[in-house]
């Protein structure tokens, strides 16, 4: 059996870049955000990487998307429960995310993770991009299929979920015949980002 610190000690420090506390450095909520979308400074910044006009969840897919190459290293993008953050340039905008729904991201790993709480689009990288995943998520209470068949690992080894808010549910996740299983929340307090499935 492999040791799982010492894995996730070494990966931290090669594989880093999301964030691993809640601590935001905007110290407001989603309604009194330093620097507003509609600022000149948010524009410039959206507009510098073709983000303009998009909701969360369009910059969100966007990013999730695009080769590893191409993602922004001056860009920074952290997934939060209730808004994403953009920022860079000395600038900062704050992108709403639908009140009933709560974006997952998850990094399925065989031999090397990372710690991670709050989602980084364009930083955070996982073990199995472009690899194909069975998943199944169902939720506690009502047996409810939120997610279901195979899923495409994206270029940064997460794979991304768009569920309901306030719920837990059960995440199993399958790969060349090794799998792993764990709960999951989406609560306002929950984490955006998951690295701690070790397929076995």
């Amino acid at each position: 059996m492999r040791p799982a610190l010492p894995v996730l000690v070494l990966c931290a420090a090669l594989v880093s870049g999301c964030s691993a506390s809640t601590t935001t450095s905007d110290g407001a909520g989603p309604g009194t955000t330093q620097t507003a979308a509609s600022s000149a400074a948010g524009q410039a910044l959206l507009a510098k990487h073709a983000l303009t006009g998009k909701s969360a969840m369009e910059v969100i897919d966007t990013l999730d998307r695009m080769p590893i190459e191409k993602r922004p290293a001056d860009l920074k993008a952290s997934v939060r429960p209730d808004r994403l953050l953009v920022s860079g340039d000395g600038a900062e905008v704050a992108l709403p995310i639908p009140a009933d729904r709560f974006y997952l991201s998850v990094a399925p790993y065989v031999d090397s993770t990372h710690e991670c709480f709050n989602h980084s689009l364009t930083t955070c990288k996982g073990e199995l991009g472009g690899e194909d995943v069975e998943v199944s998520l169902v939720e506690e209470g009502s047996g409810a299929v939120l997610a279901d068949g195979v899923k495409t690992v994206f270029a940064n080894g997460f794979v991304g979920f768009w569920l309901p808010k306030d719920t837990t549910a059960t995440l199993r996740i399958r790969h060349d015949g090794k799998e792993a299983q764990t709960k999951v929340s989406t609560h306002a307090d929950a984490p955006t980002c998951l690295t701690t499935m070790q397929l076995a």
